[in-house]
């Protein structure tokens, strides 16, 4: 998954950012309500982690902001990412009122980091409709190990590879664009290009010969990953 985690707690947020890219996971970072905005505005997400208590933009006195302003900004545009607020505010009104604001879920500190990577499972699988464990020919996947298994035996990939079958697999059957893809697979601050992401599908596509999987290009639109006979 790609998620934007936003939290002004340097020390939290490190320890966050270690577990969730341990985990597999693409992560990008942001400390205050500027930061955010930034983000959410010019790269797409798999899911959002939202502090509600932020700094205020350098444009604005200092002081904190509410992260919740960030969250109805991203509806009001229809962004429609999964987000799970993540807050020592667990008043209920103020959970009800995160939730009115357009959050999918809701937890409060302190926290166990298993359960916020179980609960993002939960907001992605039910936004994507993407199951936990997805079979298609020989090929499997198990998103809680992030694991592949191909014809039975596991199927070690380099991680970008990983990151474009993964994609392609959420669900299986869904077209997914070259810009989709690029996006979810760019760094920060360096764009992946599309000779690159051929190169990634092409072996892919060699990898997956015999397997009743393939990749298919559909012109102007992107991939699909089906089964093939």
């Amino acid at each position: 998954m790609r998620i934007l985690l936003v939290e002004d707690d340097a020390v939290l947020r490190s320890m966050m950012l270690r577990s969730l890219r341990e985990a597999g996971h693409r992560v990008d970072e942001a400390a205050t309500i500027e930061e955010a905005s930034h983000w959410w505005r010019v790269q797409p997400f798999d899911a959002v982690l939202l502090d509600l208590n932020l700094p205020l933009t350098r444009h604005e006195r200092s002081g904190l902001g509410n992260g919740l302003s960030v969250l109805r900004e991203a509806r009001a545009r229809g962004d429609r990412t999964p987000v799970l607020v993540l807050t020592a505010r667990d008043r209920t009104e103020e959970r009800i009122a995160g939730l009115d604001a357009g959050a999918d879920d809701y937890l409060g500190k302190p926290f166990d980091l298993n359960e916020v990577e179980a609960r993002l499972r939960a907001l992605v699988r039910r936004a994507q409709g993407a199951d936990d464990r997805v079979e298609l020919g020989q090929l499997q996947l198990d998103r809680k190990a992030r694991r592949f298994m191909l014809a039975g035996e596991t199927w070690d990939l380099p991680a970008r590879e990983f990151e474009v079958l993964w994609e392609l697999l959420t669900p299986p059957g869904r077209v997914v664009s070259k810009r989709q893809l690029a996006d979810k697979l760019s760094e920060a601050d360096t764009a992946l290009g599309d000779n690159a992401l051929e190169a990634f599908i092409s072996r892919l596509r060699k990898k997956l010969l015999g397997s009743g999987v393939s990749i298919r290009t559909l012109r102007g639109l992107g991939y699909v990953l089906e089964a093939s006979a």
